[in-house]
Formats: structure tokens, sequence, C-alpha cells
């Protein structure tokens, strides 16, 4: 029995001095620290990749509440492209329109004293005024085009209505004034900049009807205006108009008996003109 318990004692003690044995230990302690290390390493791969690709979505939600938020237009526009074409009002709209502005042109003339044959000139040149855009719209028609290059056609749609009158054979201060019917008296119009004096007469007419009766017409960017607002937004940018053509503008739209602002009935002298052309 003796020598069993010594052998077993010899035999644990023997196995518990391998194990405490300098080398042995190091070696454990190596593949511990290697194994822990790969355990660690794979630990933060997966964090870096649970990162980036959180990151990725954070940039991709950044990017398109940016590009939301950029293409957010005026009138309820949702796209920077132009799905609804500044040119896509019918030709009915645009008949309307140059009526419009082409009976309140000749009011304005007659309200600032001028003779027959301008007032008569306004009439055609404001029935014409966009004539331009019509060429535009059927040589963009069927294109996907951005809203900015639009922009730009509609500030060659003045040089494209000279031209076209021209050839018809309009008188040149008709051309003329449909020409310059977008400058502006502080010179931030187009298509050359004028400014002051340099307008003619006629253009400063047109260019204050077209803007009232765009504003109070739906276009296909946005509703309509109303007169009152119309006019509201015209008078917080009066240094655009020319200031005398713009009083007898006002003077027109007030004639009705209670002040309120309302376009004049179309004269018969002015259907006369209408149906000539």
């Amino acid at each position: 029995m003796k020598k069993k318990d010594s052998r077993s004692k010899e035999w644990t003690g023997s196995k518990k001095s391998k194990e405490n044995h300098p080398k042995k230990k190091q070696k454990i302690q190596i593949i511990e620290s290697k194994e822990n290390g790969e355990k660690a390493q794979k630990k933060n791969s997966g964090k870096k990749k649970k990162t980036s690709t959180g990151q990725k979505k954070q940039e991709k939600q950044k990017a398109y509440t940016r590009h939301k938020d950029d293409a957010q237009l005026k009138g309820g526009r949702s796209s920077y492209r132009n799905s609804r074409h500044l040119f896509g009002a019918k030709m009915s709209e645009q008949l309307e329109h140059g009526e419009n502005v082409s009976s309140l042109a000749y009011e304005v003339g007659r309200e600032l004293g001028l003779s027959d044959e301008a007032c008569n000139d306004l009439i055609v040149a404001g029935f014409f005024h966009d004539i331009g855009k019509a060429q535009i719209s059927s040589a963009t028609e069927g294109k996907n085009t951005m809203l900015v290059e639009e922009m730009n056609s509609v500030r060659q749609h003045p040089r494209v209505g000279y031209d076209i009158l021209k050839r018809h054979g309009f008188s040149e201060e008709i051309c003329r004034d449909v020409l310059y019917h977008h400058e502006n008296m502080d010179g931030s119009g187009y298509p050359e900049s004028l400014e002051g004096a340099n307008i003619p007469l006629g253009a400063c007419i047109l260019r204050v009807c077209d803007v009232f009766c765009a504003l109070i017409q739906d276009r296909p960017y946005r509703s309509a205006f109303s007169p009152e607002n119309a006019m509201k937004m015209m008078i917080e940018e009066v240094e655009k108009y020319n200031l005398k053509v713009f009083l007898a503008f006002q003077r027109v739209l007030h004639r009705s008996p209670d002040g309120s602002i309302s376009m004049p009935e179309v004269r018969p002298e002015v259907r006369g003109v209408w149906k000539k052309l």
C-alpha cells in the first residue's frame, strides 16, 4: 500500500512539475496570446466592416437628402430634371397670354398719351412678344432637358422672336420692342442687359404688362397668383420697371369703381388688329 501511494505521489508530482516547467509555461503563453490576438483581430475587423457599412448608409442618406434639398424648387418641383417643361403650356394658354399682354399694353400706351400708331404697334408687339418660344419649344420637344438648359433657351426667345418678325416684314419698332421686352431698368434683364433710357419705351410697357399677365396665369411649374399678390410682388421689384410706365399701368388696373385690381375689357379696335394678324 505504501509503495502504491508513493508512486501515485511521485506521478502526481511529476505531472505538476511538467506543467510548472518554465519552458512549457512560455510555450502555452505564446500559443494563448497568439489565439487571443487572432480572435481580437477577427473581432476588430468585424467591427470595422460594420462601421464602414454604417458609414456608407449614412453617407448615402446624406447624399440623398442633399440631392432632395437641392432639387426642391419653387412651385413644388421635386426634381432637377424638368419633367414639366417651361414650354409645356398649351397653345391656347400661350394665345391667351399674348392677348392679355396685347390688350393691357394698348391701354397703358393710351394712358401715357401715345399716338394711335404707337398704340397699334403695342397691340401687335404684345400679341407676338413670346413668338420666339414657339420655335425653341419645338426644338426641345421630346428631349429630357435639364432646367438650367431650358432657362438658357428661354433667354434666347426675345432674339428669336425678333428674327421671326423681321423676316415677316414687321416694322423695326415692333421687332425692337419684342427684342427688348425682358430688359430691366437696373440692367439685370436680357438679352443685352440694357438699362435706363437705353430701353425703348414700347419695350418698357411690354415688360410691365408681360410680368403681371404671367403672374396671374397658371404655368406648368406653378399656380396663378391673385392680381393683388401679383401687384405686391411687382412693387417689391419696382426698380426693374420704368416708373412712369409703372404708374400708368397701375392707373389702368385700378379703373374699376371699387378700386380693385382688374384687367380692362378688350376694346373693339384691339380685336380688329388681332383679326388682321
